[in-house]
């Protein structure tokens, strides 16, 4: 038998082979994670990931995503944390090659 379970008849054995703990703290529930239940902004992807797909489109959109990502626009609601940090690094990676691009044309 598993341990610190007891079964006085067989018939106290559950027949799935599954035994259901009963868990003290079940009716508490945490009121900081109902703020999760709510979809978020922008069709459900988060500001982020939107801003991280039309920055392709409009690249400008990038810096405003990365300037909410500074601004710890992510305490807000975590989930937005991944595509804001997306975000950001797509406007580093283009201000470089916006750069680049500028130094080769000029000289």
């Amino acid at each position: 038998m598993e341990q610190g379970l007891s079964f006085k008849n067989v018939k106290d054995i559950p027949q799935s082979g599954y035994i259901q703990i009963a868990d003290d703290e079940e009716e508490k529930e945490d009121p900081r994670l109902s703020m999760f239940d709510k979809p978020l902004p922008c069709f459900g992807c988060g500001i982020g990931w939107l801003s991280f797909l039309l920055g392709f489109m409009f690249p400008l959109i990038w810096y405003y995503a990365m300037l909410l990502y500074f601004c710890k626009y992510y305490n807000r609601d975590p989930r937005e944390r991944g595509g804001l940090a997306a975000s950001a690094v797509m406007a580093l990676l283009f201000t470089i090659v916006a750069g680049i691009t500028i130094a080769v044309l000029l000289s």
